[in-house]
């Protein structure tokens, strides 16, 4: 599909979308949303066809290594690390890593002093000369080329004279046009072995347009200079070649004596040219570099991966598709058809938007489907009750979703404030997971309110539906969840002290090598190979103290090993050479400074402050400071839950465990605020009862869809944990631990801290009502219905 065709269709759905806002109910406002979900379905068809063409894999599906190298800024050294400077390594880089060929490998810079590198499909071979490769010093030099215009080398050619002894054959590789336009062809150049001038000399160069076109001017120090000025002055009208890496960049003719340091290097360039000439010359990786971080994943264990979390995705999905349609019968028709329709607008932006699916990406996308079920719980059930108070099904429907909208979208908002953190503060992996979150948030609020309203409103309207009928397994109750709420804080309590106590006597071993540094080698084997055998095999290279760990997936034995920084290369060797007969081979590498670890914990507790931050201050914007503040403490309570269970577990922490506990906040948040919009809908209602009395009447109300969207959202969830592979197994471990623990604050502890700080602050319950109703009639505290 072109760019033009592209940008035409998306002028057209904005102008669908602003005519579908703008009309009243009735029969176009119908046409316009079933036009729109046709154009959407249609397009993000489209986009997707066919998938093994459109949609990219990450590293950790289709194999391959990844590095974070930094650039090292030397004590003394005049020489800035800028971001112009980081753009020029990584052109150098570039053409390092076009040495290995294959895949599309993606150099990126990563904030001011550090460079991502991605090469799909390495092999393990192939890793250490790649690693090798990346971390050297670069090695600029000038040197002369023979000053006889390529005579000698044409008597060498013929076998009448012989190369002299100080230099060598290189082979240059012109990268501009002739007089003509046509590239000029290879060129064989005698040229010195030993180098006239160190490239340490240069202090700056740039590429400018000048009278001449595309030129390069550098800089020397004072001896470069000195130096570069009696070279000059002796060999004018002769070659000087400029060579990286032992490779020719360039080998323009001396003119005239330089001296004073500037000298100016011109010829055909092209702009992309002579701004690579001046890269060169800057030689940015002239002083160390390091290798922050090391990934690596094998092809096999990638696939195997994905295949486990679609086999996951596929059953989880019709479980629940099964579950809706038994559960709301004609109604769950409705609902399957947006869940259908929100999978497919989601598939279709993520590559219409070049995302690349990563293993937490398909996680994300598993997620989804519980969240986008949540928003037909919830107008379903306002329906049920709408239903319940004698209204025709035509009225029960349009009150029902314009009295769930509030709901949906504070619930939806809140969530994407954290998938937004979440975007911001990680890297890799768990970014394409906060993509795939936020893209199907929206695809869930679109599909729910939009096309599940109309879809419904073609059978209502038209008489063609006249009565629904859903099963009701959960009644009206009358528990005094308040009441309880002291036993249930003391209950979390000390559950929050064991978790704690676990988490401070297992110490480092919490965390894994993303935030403490260090070497993790995952390797199969062709028969089971028991932590015993290895730990034997390493006590000769004194790494028997290694934490080792053996487990099973799709019928292949997999050994993982936690070593000290730079140590599985020594450990690969000798496991490899000591068990011949085990067939083992390097599925998973990840090699992970001290540094990047204790970045990545300060990230992980910079994104949770200020997913806290932007949640405080949304929900005192749409409620009131009390409801906040409950909000906030059952935010924390399950965050610490689940990081404390995960301690009682013996589970480690990893950079994908950040994105998981951030979702249990989004989680939390998006339940509490359902029984929170609920709360303030009795307050505001002027409804007789203390507050105590109606903040149960609300849960009681909202009891039956939460255990619903708890079971729904938890279905696929514990589908990816039995099926999804050990890769995302305690991905899945968390999210579900957060599901639970989550239902049971929205209940028990978000809003006994609601009632308790208002008392707490000496407020009145008819100053909270005040406030609330005040909240409600502002325009932060309402939204337009759709």
């Amino acid at each position: 599909m072109t760019p033009a065709l592209t940008f035409f269709i998306g002028l057209g759905l904005l102008v669908l979308f602003g005519w579908y806002f703008a009309t009243e109910h009735g029969l176009r406002k119908r046409l316009i949303a079933t036009a729109l979900m046709l154009t959407l379905v249609v397009f993000s068809v489209v986009t997707i066809w066919p998938p093994q063409k459109k949609i990219a894999l990450g590293l950790d599906i289709q194999g391959g290594t990844s590095f974070l190298i930094r650039l090292v800024h030397q004590p003394g050294d005049t020489k800035q690390i800028t971001r112009a400077t980081l753009d020029q390594a990584v052109e150098v880089i570039r053409k390092r890593v076009d040495y290995f060929g294959g895949g599309e490998p993606v150099i990126s810079p990563v904030g001011n002093d550090r460079i991502l590198v991605q090469i799909p499909g390495l092999s393990t071979e192939k890793i250490k000369e790649a690693r090798d490769q990346l971390s050297r010093v670069a090695k600029l030099e000038f040197r002369l080329v023979y000053p006889d215009n390529g005579e000698r080398l044409k008597a060498i050619d013929s076998g009448q004279d012989v190369i002299p002894p100080e230099y060598r054959i290189e082979t240059y590789h012109p990268a501009h046009a002739d007089d003509s336009g046509r590239k000029q062809p290879d060129e064989r150049i005698l040229v010195k072995k030993k180098a006239d001038l160190g490239g340490d000399r240069v202090t700056s160069s740039t590429a400018y347009y000048g009278n001449e076109g595309w030129s390069v001017q550098l800089k020397f120090d004072g001896e470069g200079a000195k130096k570069f000025g009696q070279i000059t002055e002796q060999n004018k009208g002769h070659r000087f070649a400029i060579v990286l890496d032992g490779v020719i960049q360039s080998a323009p003719v001396i003119r005239d004596a330089i001296y004073g340091g500037d000298a100016v290097i011109t010829g055909r360039f092209a702009e992309q040219e002579a701004r690579g000439l001046a890269s060169v010359l800057e030689n940015p990786l002239q002083t160390p570099v390091s290798i922050e971080e090391e990934r690596s994943v094998s092809p096999t264990l990638g696939m195997d991966s994905i295949r486990a979390s679609i086999i996951a995705g596929l059953v989880g999905l019709a479980i629940t598709l099964l579950g809706v349609m038994i559960y709301y019968r004609f109604l769950g028709f409705i609902a399957n058809l947006a869940l259908l329709v929100n999978i497919v607008l989601l598939i279709g932006a993520l590559t219409m938007f070049n995302f690349v699916l990563t293993l937490p990406g398909i996680a994300g996308i598993i997620l989804t489907v519980g969240i986008a079920v949540d928003a037909s719980v919830l107008i379903y059930e306002r329906l049920r009750e709408e239903l319940a108070l004698g209204k025709s099904l035509k009225v029960a429907t349009a009150s029902a979703y314009d009295k769930a909208f509030s709901s949906i979208f504070d619930a939806n908002v809140t969530t994407l404030i954290t998938a937004a953190i979440l975007f911001w503060e990680a890297s890799g992996p768990v970014k394409g997971f906060a993509i795939s979150l936020t893209l199907g948030i929206l695809a869930s609020l679109f599909t729910a309110l939009i096309v599940g309203r109309n879809a419904l409103g073609w059978f209502v309207d038209t008489g063609r539906v006249r009565k629904v009928s859903m099963l009701h397994l959960i009644s009206s109750q009358h528990i005094n969840f308040l009441g309880k709420g002291f036993i249930a804080c003391m209950l979390s309590l000390l559950l929050l002290i064991a978790g704690g106590t676990a988490f401070y006597i297992r110490g480092e071993r919490n965390f894994g090598v993303d935030f403490r540094g260090g070497d993790l080698l995952t390797m199969s084997s062709a028969q089971p190979v028991s932590v015993e055998q290895v730990r034997e095999t390493l006590k000769p290279i004194h790494r028997d103290g290694a934490a080792i760990q053996q487990s099973t997936q799709n019928g292949k034995n997999y050994v993982t090993i936690r070593s000290d920084l730079g140590t599985s290369d020594e450990i690969q060797r000798q496991i490899i050479q000591a068990l011949p007969q085990a067939g083992l081979k390097v599925e998973q590498a990840e090699r992970v400074g001290a540094l990047v670890g204790g970045e990545l914990a300060r990230s992980s507790l910079k994104a949770l402050g200020i997913g806290i931050l932007g949640i405080l201050i949304y929900v005192t914007m749409r409620f009131e400071l009390a409801f906040a503040v409950g909000a906030i403490v059952a935010l924390l309570h399950d965050v610490l839950m689940t990081v404390g269970v995960f301690a009682l577990f013996g589970r480690e922490l990893t950079l994908t465990m950040v994105g998981a506990v951030l979702t249990i906040a989004g989680y939390s948040i998006n339940d509490t605020i359902v029984v929170y919009d609920r709360i303030r809908e009795g307050l505001a209602s002027g409804r007789k009862g203390s507050i105590e009395q109606i903040m149960n009447d609300s849960i009681n109300q909202t009891l039956s869809r939460t255990i619903l969207t708890s079971t729904v959202t938890a279905i696929p969830i514990l589908c990816l944990f039995l099926f999804g592979g050990s890769v995302l197994r305690d991905f899945a471990l968390a999210i579900l631990i957060g599901v639970v623990v989550g239902t049971y604050s929205s209940i028990f502890i978000a809003s006994p801290i609601v009632l308790w700080w208002t008392r707490a602050r000496g407020g009145s319950e008819a100053s909270l009502r005040r406030e609330v109703k005040q909240k409600a009639a502002s325009p932060t505290g309402s939204a337009a219905s759709v």
